[in-house]
C-alpha cells in the first residue's frame, strides 16, 4: 500500500502538472478591435481572417482570434481593448488612428500591428517607418497625399466645382493636416473649402442639416478613422438624400457604400497585409524591427449607380481610368 507522504506527492506532481501541460497547448491569441459593427466591416474582416489562413493559421485549431467589436461607439473602444489586454492576447490588430491610441494607452508591451493610419510617424506611433522602434508597426495610408487627386477627379465630374465641403472627425489626430492640404490646393484654382467636424451620429445630422443651408457644390469626407468608417453607409445616404456629389478620401472600396467616386488603395488589401505582420510577430519577430509599409497601388472606383441618381454624366475619359465600375 502505498504510504501517506508518497501519495501526496504524487497528488502534488500531478496538479502541477495540469496547468504546465495546459501553458504548453496555450493556442497563440490574436485580437483585433473593430470600432464598426461585425455587418459593417464587409469583406475587410474576412479578409484579414483568409490572409492568416493563407499563411497556416486556422482560428480554432492552431491559434484564436479575440475579435471585439464598438457598434461604431468609440467611447466603448477602452473597455474592449483593456479586454483584449486582460485577456493576454499576443498582438492587437487596430484598423485606425483612433484605435491605436486607445491600445497604446492600454499596453506598451503587446505587439500592436496599425492598418489605415495616417502619417504614424507625425502621430508618435513609431520613431520611423524603416526602424519602428516600440511595440507599434503595420501598415500606413495615403490619405492626405491623395487628397488633391480626390479634388481633381471630382472636378472631372463637376467642372463648375466653386466650394467643396470637407467633413473630418475632430478626434482624428491628421483632421486639421487633411482640410490644411485640401485648403493649400483648392484656393490657387479657386475653389472654397467649407471644413466641417463630427464624431457622433448626432453631429453628423446637423452638419448634413448645415450644409443643407450652405449648399457646396460637392463633399469630400477623410475616412482615415473608425466613426466615418463605423457609419460610411450613413454618410452616403445623407449625402445622396440631400443631392451632394461624395468622394470618399479613403480605400477606394468605400464607394460600395454609395460615394460617387473613390480614390485609394483597398483596405481589403490592407487587411491580408495586416496578417502578414501578424504571422510574423507570432513567429518571433518584434515589431521594433518591422518596417511600416504603405501601399504601391492605388484605385480608382466609379459609382454608376449613385452618378444616376444624382443626374450626373461621368466623363467616358473618367471611365477608361477607372479600375472598377459599380453599375
Amino acid at each position: 500500500m502505498m504510504n501517506r507522504r508518497r501519495f501526496l506527492q504524487t497528488v502534488s506532481a500531478s496538479a502541477l502538472a495540469v496547468p504546465l501541460a495546459a501553458e504548453a497547448q496555450r493556442m497563440p491569441r490574436v485580437g483585433i478591435l473593430w470600432i464598426s459593427t461585425r455587418s459593417g466591416l464587409g469583406e475587410r474582416h474576412g479578409a484579414f481572417v483568409q490572409g492568416l489562413r493563407d499563411l497556416g493559421w486556422v482560428d480554432g485549431q492552431n491559434f484564436v482570434i479575440e475579435a471585439r467589436f464598438a457598434d461604431g461607439k468609440a467611447d466603448r473602444l477602452q473597455g474592449l481593448a483593456m479586454d483584449l489586454a486582460a485577456r493576454q492576447v499576443d498582438v492587437i490588430v487596430a484598423p485606425s488612428s483612433q484605435t491605436v491610441i486607445v491600445v497604446r494607452n492600454v499596453t506598451s508591451t503587446i505587439p500592436i500591428v496599425m492598418a489605415n493610419v495616417h502619417d504614424p510617424v507625425g502621430l508618435g506611433f513609431v520613431k520611423s517607418l524603416a526602424h519602428p522602434g516600440g511595440n507599434v508597426t503595420g501598415l500606413a495610408t495615403l490619405t492626405v497625399e491623395l487628397g488633391g487627386k480626390n479634388l481633381e477627379l471630382l472636378r472631372g465630374v463637376l467642372p463648375r466645382l466653386s466650394s467643396l465641403a470637407v467633413l473630418v472627425n475632430p478626434a482624428n489626430p491628421a483632421a486639421r493636416t487633411f482640410v490644411s492640404e485640401i485648403e493649400r490646393i483648392a484656393r490657387p484654382i479657386g475653389i472654397r473649402v467649407m471644413p466641417f467636424e463630427a464624431q457622433s451620429l448626432k453631429e453628423l445630422e446637423n452638419v448634413f442639416r448645415e450644409m443643407t443651408r450652405q449648399k457646396p457644390d460637392g463633399l469630400l469626407v477623410s475616412t482615415t478613422e473608425g466613426f466615418f468608417f463605423a457609419h460610411q453607409r450613413l454618410i452616403a445616404d445623407l449625402a445622396l438624400r440631400n443631392r451632394l456629389p461624395l468622394i470618399f478620401a479613403a480605400p477606394a472600396d468605400y464607394v460600395e457604400a454609395g460615394a460617387l467616386l473613390g480614390y485609394g488603395s483597398s483596405s481589403v488589401a490592407m487587411f491580408r497585409e495586416a496578417a502578414r505582420y501578424v504571422d510574423r510577430i507570432l513567429k518571433g519577430a518584434k515589431p521594433a524591427d518591422l518596417p511600416v509599409e504603405r501601399p504601391t497601388k492605388v484605385e480608382l472606383v466609379i459609382n454608376l449607380k449613385t452618378a444616376k441618381a444624382l443626374g450626373l454624366t461621368i466623363p467616358r475619359s473618367l471611365l477608361l481610368r477607372a479600375d472598377h465600375v459599380i453599375e
